[in-house]
């Protein structure tokens, strides 16, 4: 393992400060003599509230309360969408009244991804009439936080947000008495359902608090059911393994693909059960296919830095490629911050003329960070301080201080529909093998996560022209590799609408894919999977910039995966199937060692 930086916590400054030429992040309090004693306690609250500022919060409410406050006008509009809304659930119900029977056609409908209502009995009195007296409730609030003159939208959201996670609270689909569904689990278990959620509830309780990994479900052993594409570890630094891939067919494409995951979960996210695994189709596609595997990382690698990750991981695992298949071009396929990373990568190597890159494919990853989504919500000064406070001690972000706030982004399905099957109805978690990877946690060292945080989320540096590699700042601009880059619909994590930017800021030639899903399920979008569909266009090299709203109503939906387009993409780019390479390198140091998936994998 690296040997530990130690870097002063407030270091000396120079009178005149010159402009930052590198991406650590900037100092956010001035010192003073008891700094380190606020830091400890800042860091103890920060644990207690899971890293949300109370400043950030009160901050958003005050605002948000005084300039409503000082807008009549607005208030007014409030109590006309009262009335509104109050005389359209009136005559729904007076209409069921007299009618005996609820009209289908409902006043309030829930989001799509909200599924706390799609029990049958949700549509009968009285549970009809508690669902929509909650749905009209959770319009009217949504529209108090609207723009009003001089209320900042980042608090205008935020409040949004809050008041969401309040309502979500008092759902009528969380009460028993009140939720048909838990009724009738009651009604035909004879209680046994609260004795079950109760064992569900002790379980989880316990798992919380010691934060013990959760046990793989039989039949989805990590190496052996899932993550379990045959290969070679060929390489490992103190931050990645290398695993270079058995070929499945008689001859392959000269240029391999290397697949840079993100460090924020495990790799195998691509290499699930062999049917949907993504690199165990790309190797049946005759391609030669690597990846990398990242470190678990402890304490001791509090100060690894997003430099480190490129060069250590990124750049070592072409410089690795290089030696087993020299004078081969790489296709470079990165997955949501991997794919970050990856082209921070590949704008350092045009910048430097490094043209070993045959192609960059971006997955659900984001280059522009102005439209992240809701993601946003979390990150200000005061909210990114409390996270460097919460990693201050202990040296890294653990996930279950990240899953949190994925999770509250659509806490309505995520967080409250699976509270109450396990606690109410009594039902376990059905085992997948998505589900499986989901649970196996990963943490982030304190360094380089703040760094990726202010550098990239806040500052925006990387689109803007500010993001610095070895002294010297990188441009989008300059790669020239061809582009494919991958969508989602329903993407909470990197919406499509940000994935898309990168066309904004690059004159490469470009792919883009919509595909149907979210940021795991349309990337994981096997070919045979039911109820899949995808857009695809292509803008040439110098071509005029197509605004994505443009583009979407301009390109109809394909049905099926999206994962043969992107294969008949590559191969059009890659020359004639050759005999497969070797495996590994031993007279260049690359000696095969452990089977895949490697050892990194199986860290806790």
């Amino acid at each position: 393992m690296p040997k530990s930086k130690v870097t002063p916590l407030y270091p000396e400054q120079p009178a005149s400060t010159p402009q930052r030429t590198h991406n650590a992040p900037p100092r956010a309090e001035a010192p003073y003599p008891r700094a380190l004693l606020d830091r400890s306690a800042r860091a103890a609250l920060a644990r207690a509230t899971g890293g949300v500022s109370p400043a950030a919060t009160i901050e958003a409410w005050t605002d948000w309360a005084l300039h409503l406050a000082a807008a009549p006008g607005r208030r007014a509009d409030l109590a006309d969408k009262a009335a509104t809304d109050a005389m359209a659930l009136w005559t729904w119900a007076m209409k069921g009244a007299l009618t005996g029977k609820l009209p289908e056609e409902r006043p309030f409908v829930p989001s799509k991804n909200d599924h706390r209502f799609t029990h049958p009995g949700w549509a009968s009195a009285p549970f009809a009439l508690w669902q929509q007296g909650f749905l009209a409730s959770q319009d009217w609030w949504a529209e108090t936080t609207r723009a009003i003159p001089g209320l900042h939208p980042h608090s205008a959201d935020r409040m949004r947000f809050m008041l969401r996670q309040m309502l979500d609270t008092a759902s009528p689909s969380n009460q028993p008495a009140l939720n048909p569904e838990i009724i009738e689990a009651t009604r035909d278990s004879h209680g046994a359902n609260f004795v079950e959620g109760a064992a569900n509830h002790r379980e989880d309780l316990i798992r919380l608090l010691t934060q013990a990994p959760k046990e793989v479900p039989e039949g989805y052993e990590i190496g052996e059911k899932i993550a379990c594409t045959p290969g070679r570890v060929i390489y490992r630094n103190e931050i990645m393994e290398l695993i270079q891939y058995s070929p499945q067919t008689e001859s392959v494409r000269p240029e391999p693909v290397l697949i840079v995951p993100a460090w924020i979960m495990k790799y195998y996210i691509l290499d699930l059960s062999p049917q949907n695994s993504l690199i165990n189709w790309l190797v049946g596609q005759g391609h030669t296919v690597y990846c990398i595997s990242w470190v678990n990382p402890g304490e001791e690698m509090r100060d690894l830095e997003l430099e480190d990750y490129r060069k250590d991981g990124v750049m070592t695992a072409l410089d690795c490629i290089s030696r087993v298949q020299p004078g081969r071009q790489i296709h470079a396929c990165g997955y949501c911050l991997g794919g970050t990373m990856l082209a921070i990568t590949a704008a350092t190597m045009a910048r430097d003329g490094d043209d070993r890159l045959a192609s960059v494919t971006l997955l659900a990853a984001q280059t522009d960070f102005t439209e992240a989504g809701e993601l946003l919500l979390f990150l200000d000064e005061s909210q990114v301080a409390y996270l460097e406070d919460l990693m201050f001690d202990q040296g890294y972000l653990a996930k279950p201080q990240m899953a949190g706030a994925f999770a509250a982004i659509r806490a309505e399905d995520l967080i409250w529909t699976r509270a109450v099957r396990r606690y109410f109805l009594g039902k376990e978690d059905a085992p997948t093998d998505i589900g499986v990877w989901n649970a196996d946690v990963t943490r982030m060292p304190a360094r380089m996560h703040s760094q990726y945080l202010r550098g990239l989320f806040m500052e925006n540096r990387l689109s803007a022209g500010r993001f610095a590699v070895e002294g010297r700042v990188i441009s989008l601009n300059d790669i020239t590799a061809p582009l494919f880059i991958v969508g989602t619909e329903s993407d909470h994590i990197a919406p499509w609408h940000s994935v898309y930017k990168i066309n904004l800021f690059t004159k490469a030639q470009s792919t883009f894919v919509l595909t149907k899903g979210g940021h795991n399920g349309g990337i994981v979008s096997e070919p045979g999977h039911p109820g899949r569909h995808y857009r695809i266009g292509c803008r040439e090299q110098g071509a005029l910039y197509t605004d994505p709203d443009t583009w979407f109503a301009s390109h109809d939906p394909q049905e099926g995966s999206w994962w043969p387009a992107w294969g008949d993409w590559l191969a059009s780019r890659s020359g004639k199937p050759v005999a497969p390479p070797r495996t590994g390198a031993p007279e260049a140091g690359l000696k095969p060692m452990e089977p895949a998936p490697g050892t990194y994998i199986f860290q806790r």
